[in-house]
């Protein structure tokens, strides 16, 4: 039975709208498919996200100096995409930025209140304000008529800023009843990362969230698909930058899909894949660089080839941590040593335990880890292997373990019927 038409989500992440030339290349890709009806979730341009982090540290530290001149860099970008982009100087858009750059100085002029995580979420949330602005406008010039709409007033969360917790019922009632109407007639372009708490506040749902934004919409929705247009031709078997003869997977099993996204694999977001797997919703991966080609799919139909899939995380840390009297590393022992890393916020990425001692790895998170490392030291005698790569290969033969571990020494080893994990130097 052929599906019937339905609405599809679309996400561009920030390398997909870094300049004026991308943003007239994200145009093109929507020319394909213009009778199509179409959700846009677009993030904020280029590394934008990243010097907004910078302003909010600056605001929130009272370093006057750097507010103004990261303020300045932010405001100077934008404008020259604006002008890059736009042919008629009438345009509305103009005045759009402009009110929404004198909307973030006000916020600047006053002093901050209450904790950073706050005032971080109020701040960066502006990156994919300004980026949809733009992008709308610019659609609606080249041809491609659509409505901007502000996505804080459909994704409804708690206050827990900088990792806001969905509110899915009242999420799912606001996309139906608020946005599906409109999205039947034409194109809405929408932020993601972003959503608003209860108390009307604004929220951002973690890092690289704009993914699970448009999982979330689509959730919502009930929508056919989802497509994430990325600088990559789809899901690598490995990062091409460590595995040079990297291939590319034509599906994937959102099982597959997840355990990769939980052992360290960036193409996918962890959250994003949940909410589309509960509906049944296909989610591909497209490069934005060759729209035509098929990339990769990710769903429930999709029987494994097991080829063997790289993942690699740097810059780890192994801790041995033993007890000081050669006493046995039991139940009380290993309680305190969790509690220890859990008040630290560092989660344990691989673990092993013996009779005297237990070993894990961790990311490396600079001061916290020396923090962590001094508590630890009180009760246990501690050894730490620093500048480790933590090796995960999943469907591993010999040859795979071999060619990824040539001229490596291992630290430590851990194997499953499936999966291998090795830390080495």
């Amino acid at each position: 039975m052929q599906m019937a038409k339905g609405i599809k989500v679309f996400k561009f992440g920030g390398a997909s709208v870094k300049n004026a030339e991308a943003v007239s290349n994200v145009a093109e890709v929507l020319q394909r498919f213009k009778g199509d009806q179409l959700l846009v979730v677009v993030s904020a341009m280029g590394k934008t996200t990243n010097a907004l982090e910078r302003l909010a540290q600056a605001y929130y530290n009272r370093d006057e100096e750097a507010k103004d001149a990261i303020y300045a860099e932010i405001r100077k970008f934008h404008e020259d995409v604006v002008t890059g982009l736009l042919k008629s100087s009438s345009s509305h858009t103009y005045d759009d930025i402009e009110n929404l750059f004198i909307e973030l100085e006000c916020l600047l002029e006053t002093p901050p209140e209450n904790d950073f995580n706050y005032n971080y979420d109020q701040i960066v949330s502006y990156g994919e304000i300004f980026s949809t602005r733009i992008v709308s406008a610019y659609l609606n010039e080249y041809g491609i008529r659509n409505r901007w709409m502000d996505a804080r007033n459909f994704i409804s969360t708690d206050n827990t800023y900088r990792e806001g917790k969905v509110d899915w019922l009242q999420t799912e009632a606001l996309i139906q009843h608020k946005l599906k109407p409109i999205l039947q007639k034409q194109i809405v372009v929408t932020q993601g990362f972003i959503g608003q708490s209860k108390e009307h506040a604004t929220t951002t749902l973690g890092r690289e969230g704009s993914d699970y934004s448009a999982a979330i919409f689509a959730y919502g929705l009930g929508a056919q698909s989802v497509t994430i247009w990325k600088d990559v031709a789809g899901v690598m078997n490995g990062d091409p930058k460590l595995f040079p003869d990297a291939i590319k997977l034509d599906e994937l099993s959102y099982s597959h899909a997840i355990e990769m996204a939980y052992y360290g694999a960036t193409v996918i977001h962890p959250k994003t894949i949940q909410p589309l797997q509960s509906r049944n919703i296909p989610l591909y991966v497209k490069s934005f660089l060759d729209p035509g080609a098929p990339g990769t799919l990710v769903s429930t139909s999709i029987s494994e080839t097991h080829i063997p899939t790289f993942i690699s995380k740097q810059d780890q840390i192994l801790f041995s941590i033993a007890s000081r009297d050669f006493s046995f590393i039991v139940e009380d022992n290993l309680s305190r040593i969790f509690s220890i890393f859990a008040s630290h916020g560092v989660r344990i990425n691989l673990m092993q335990n013996s009779a005297i001692s237990f070993t894990v790895c961790v990311d490396n998170k600079g001061e916290e880890i020396d923090r962590l490392r001094d508590e630890l030291s009180i009760h246990y005698a501690i050894r730490t292997n620093e500048h480790a790569e933590l090796l995960t290969i999943m469907y591993y033969d010999d040859a795979a373990i071999q060619k990824a571990t040539q001229g490596k020494e291992i630290l430590m080893e851990q194997r499953t019927r499936f999966t291998i994990q090795s830390v080495i130097k």
